[in-house]
């Protein structure tokens, strides 16, 4: 008898728990239905004597539904973004300037080694690889892999960084959390008002919290030079300028563009498949901004180039790839969906139109996105995009390493793939209308506009209206 009612209060048990995590889950559905979508502004910003550092909101709903996060760093000239490393997969893409980054992977040699001495006069360096990077580059650092990077260039240096949140490798918070390795981020920024959850993004230095003397044994140092690498008396802030010109032991600019090209016609001829890379000498770095490998290119509107998994293995890895698009003057794009990945796109240059419709047939979104801010497209929402007078250039970040776009007009559309008597018989017109309506376009996903001008302009003379 006592075995019984045992079994029923469990059984019970199980069900109310059931039920708790299946309303816990509808809510969240709820929470994430996308029914009103905006175009996203950095909220928060972290000043330091070398640059600066840009937050999204991480607890945005868009952004979290989607789990993702998003910084931006501009690094001044002969500035350092000191070694750090975070619990999430980060993608991040060049957008102005140059330099070159440094990873440190657990279990790696240390390959690259400075030129011999004279006169013994400086122990030889011995370090891990350093790559120089570029306006277009990707990079992708996997969650907890120390990097850092450095402008060496004639101009700031912009980065936008994308956190994938719900990857597998992340096993602590939706809101991601950076560990710096040296240094003391945070000095700079004793004065500077932050929010709470920018504080859990924009940590200090892990070895600041260990004992000195213990910390001492264990790099087998004195106290004193404990406490520099605790980050006592040394500079302070995460992004910090170098006195003079960083000198390391790195391959030449001229020589690794050389290797890049080699690399990329290999790739095209289908003879670089990712066996030969280990983890010690995958590739992370890849140019996006080529117009030569542009997967559509229409003269008259514009280009889309994509990258994905079968182009760099990493994507395979961290389940993320990118596209980068360029629209002429008042060239359009769409209508389609991406249809097993979200889409966050970041305008780099111009403007566009952009409107989002969900699966009630409903208007999401009707924006005029503009360079630097961020618009989250959600997986198999119909969007179609229309440039500004300036045209609209973009990068867009995707949850998927081989997303996949659909396309509602034009070849290779779903137009031009349903019969001409289903058309017929669904719009309820003749057979010759439906023809004419399924090949009209023959133009692939980005489109030359039939109606140009005062028509465009008046729609962005609306939208700039009820902004204000």
């Amino acid at each position: 008898m006592a075995f019984r009612l045992f079994l029923i209060s469990f059984i019970s048990l199980l069900l109310l728990h059931g039920c708790i995590a299946r309303r816990n889950d509808l809510q969240e559905q709820q929470e994430c239905n996308f029914d009103r979508l905006n175009a996203l502004q950095p909220t928060s910003t972290v000043e330091a004597e070398g640059g600066r550092t840009e937050f999204w909101n991480p607890d945005t709903k868009q952004f979290r539904c989607a789990g993702v996060a998003f910084l931006r760093h501009t690094i001044r000239r002969k500035s350092l973004l000191v070694p750090s490393y975070v619990n999430s997969v980060l993608m991040a893409f060049v957008e102005q300037g140059r330099g070159y980054y440094g990873v440190v992977l657990p279990g790696c040699p240390e390959t690259f080694q400075s030129p011999q001495e004279q006169s013994g006069e400086r122990m030889r360096d011995r370090h891990q690889k350093i790559e120089n990077f570029k306006k277009g580059d990707i990079l992708i650092f996997h969650a907890g892999v120390t990097h850092w990077m450095y402008n060496n260039g004639d101009q700031d240096l912009k980065v936008v960084v994308m956190f994938d949140t719900t990857n597998r490798a992340n096993q602590l918070d939706s809101i991601p959390q950076r560990f710096f390795v040296l240094g003391n981020p945070q000095g700079q920024q004793q004065g500077q008002q932050q929010q709470p959850l920018l504080q859990q993004f924009q940590g200090d230095s892990i070895l600041k919290g260990f004992d000195t003397e213990m910390l001492a044994d264990a790099i087998k140092v004195n106290p004193d030079m404990a406490s520099k690498v605790k980050g006592e008396n040394v500079k302070e802030g995460h992004i910090i300028t170098i006195e003079k010109e960083l000198q390391v032991t790195r391959p030449e600019q001229q020589e690794e563009e050389e290797e890049e090209s080699q690399q990329g016609e290999e790739q095209g001829r289908g003879r670089h498949n990712g066996l030969e890379e280990t983890s010690c000498s995958q590739r992370i770095r890849v140019n996006i901004d080529k117009i030569d490998q542009a997967d559509i290119f229409n003269p008259q509107a514009g280009h889309l180039t994509s990258l994905n998994s079968h182009h760099l293995s990493i994507l395979n890895d961290v389940k993320l790839s990118a596209e980068r698009g360029h629209l002429k003057k008042n060239a359009m794009m769409g209508p389609f969906w991406v249809l097993n990945a979200h889409s966050i796109m970041y305008p780099t240059d111009g403007e566009a139109r952009i409107q989002i419709v969900n699966n009630q047939g409903k208007q999401v979104a009707d924006e005029r996105l503009q360079k630097g801010q961020l618009m989250l497209i959600p997986q198999n929402f119909a969007v179609m995009i229309q440039a500004g007078n300036q045209g609209f250039k973009w990068v867009a970040f995707k949850t998927n390493d081989n997303a996949m776009i659909t396309p509602i007009a034009g070849r290779a559309s779903v137009l031009r793939g349903l019969p001409v008597s289903v058309l017929a018989n669904i719009l309820q017109i003749s057979e010759e209308e439906a023809s004419k309506l399924k090949y009209n376009n023959a133009e692939t996903i980005m489109f030359t506009p039939k109606y140009q001008g005062k028509r465009f302009s008046r729609a962005f003379e609306n939208l700039l209206i009820r902004e204000v």
